[in-house]
């Protein structure tokens, strides 16, 4: 019979375990193995000691974006498989999203889940997921909804979304605006507002990027927001916030966030000015008229869309139409004194006919000057170009910088460099738009060939961040135009170590 008091190899204490063998090790050594193990094992071994927490920090002293695809067609084995291949490394995750097919049931899964509705070449819809998991030390990440009382006023639900934001954010860094913002609205609720809102509060530095268009659900760490909890709530829109921690650990970097957009849409025609606006209390369409800029004579719906479709030659009915509204109006938030702010909204065309052209949204108003845009795979290849060359430059730039502060040889990990992207692209984009393949990862790819990246089609592209990354500037010139249509928004985001 075995002595009782004597302990089998499985039963080895971690303190046992750490004055074996183990504690032998070097430094290097024992790094070596850990960086080696997966996330959930990593988490383990980081609670083993506070030397091999002191190794486990080291190891995930830098931001990491992991990202994996499955097409297989039962969830639970796809969901399986993307969350073994995302945790097959070391990761601490501060976000999760997921992109998925309607087939998909995951509400209690992941911090911050969407899916979203389209095909993917010859995918069934119901298939597929994408899982991105991210690590970003020095920012602090939570999930916001815009949580609508079903007889409250937009207005009012709208500045406590953006307040819940800065709040939030000041919290977290002593500033109000935050670095960026990943949004996703519901497909059925105007956004337009919601981001004239957002334009109006944050700072130009903040970066908003997503889906105009989603289904969503989401799980933030504040429970109060959550609409499991909120029976009388539903959600128009969700914010995944990054933040800067005020609070960070000496011996972390800088996380930056840099915005591009290739746009997909070019003018046509003369400058036009809403002669009459009317709104149907049960559709979201608006019916106008209007007159040519500097004229009298009121043009319908059908003598507007004959004079595009003699501009284009005929061929009109090969792509989307839309109008570009310019709208100057008076924004606030909360007590805020209001500012006079001009935006670019753009409409989808429905029709038009002998009265009234139809165009869908509201939000328009007598006076108000548009312009026809239509869909352009020429002007989106010549901007997606354009993307690239500007990520290329960004990229010589951030080496040139490194050379410059160095007085010897730069050690890479020493240097800024790129640790993850997203890219949010239009559904009406791809290879039948482009006659070839790959054309809107490309400028990712081509200038972060071993970055991780995650992606996904959208029914309308929210982009607002710093034009010096903006290939061929906004569809309205001077105007703001933060909800695109045909267009690719790319959010880069990078990693400067500390100087030692």
């Amino acid at each position: 019979m075995a002595n009782k008091n004597r302990s089998s190899p499985s039963s080895a204490t971690p303190k046992l375990m750490e004055a074996s063998g183990f504690s032998l090790m070097n430094e290097d050594l024992l790094r070596n193995i850990l960086s080696r193990l997966p996330a959930i094992s990593f988490a383990s071994a980081a609670t083993v000691s506070k030397t091999w927490n002191a190794a486990c920090c080291h190891i995930l002293s830098r931001p990491k974006l992991s990202s994996a695809i499955s097409l297989k067609p039962l969830p639970l084995v796809a969901l399986q498989e993307v969350f073994d291949k995302v945790m097959s490394e070391p990761i601490r995750p501060h976000f999760a999203i997921a992109s998925v097919g309607p087939g998909f049931e995951i509400k209690d899964v992941l911090q911050f889940v969407k899916w979203i509705d389209g095909n993917i070449d010859e995918v069934p819809v119901n298939t597929g997921i994408v899982l991105t998991v991210g690590f970003v030390p020095g920012l602090k990440v939570d999930v916001i909804p815009l949580l609508r009382q079903r007889k409250a006023p937009q207005g009012s639900m709208i500045d406590k979304f953006v307040l819940d934001i800065k709040s939030y954010t000041s919290s977290m860094s002593g500033c109000t605006s935050p670095q960026a913002i990943i949004m996703i609205g519901d497909g059925s609720v105007d956004q337009k507002p919601i981001l004239e809102k957002l334009d109006y509060a944050m700072s130009m530095e903040t970066i908003i990027v997503g889906d105009e268009r989603g289904q969503f659900v989401y799980r933030s760490s504040d429970v109060s927001r959550n609409v499991g909890t909120n029976k009388k709530h539903s959600p128009d829109a969700v914010a995944l916030v990054f933040a800067r921690d005020r609070n960070k650990a000496r011996g972390i970097g800088n996380i930056e966030f840099h915005f591009a957009l290739s746009k997909g849409v070019s003018a046509i025609g003369p400058r036009l000015k809403a002669a009459s606006v009317r709104v149907q209390d049960s559709y979201t369409v608006t019916w106008l008229t209007a007159r040519r800029e500097g004229q009298q004579e009121i043009l319908d719906g059908q003598q507007m869309l004959e004079d595009i479709d003699n501009e284009m030659e005929n061929n009109m009915d090969c792509v989307d139409l839309y109008i570009g509204v310019t709208r100057r109006r008076n924004c606030s938030v909360g007590s805020d004194k209001p500012k006079m702010m001009t935006t670019l909204a753009l409409h989808g065309v429905e029709g038009g006919d002998s009265e009234y052209l139809y165009v869908d949204g509201v939000g328009i108003r007598t006076g108000d000057y548009f312009q026809f845009y239509h869909s352009d795979p020429k002007t989106a290849l010549s901007s997606s170009r354009n993307v690239s060359s500007t990520l290329r430059k960004l990229k010589l730039d951030w080496d040139s910088k490194s050379s410059l502060s160095k007085s010897t040889i730069i050690n890479a990990v020493d240097k800024k460099e790129a640790f993850g992207g997203f890219i949010f692209s239009c559904l009406g984009r791809g290879e039948s738009f482009f006659g070839q393949l790959n054309v809107d990862s490309s400028p990712f790819l081509d200038n972060f060939p071993r970055v991780p990246v995650a992606g996904t089609f959208c029914g309308g592209e929210i982009g607002r961040g710093c034009t010096s990354l903006t290939a061929n500037g906004d569809e309205g010139g001077s105007a703001r135009c933060h909800l695109h249509v045909y267009s690719t928004v790319y959010l880069v985001m990078s990693y400067t170590p500390p100087e030692h």
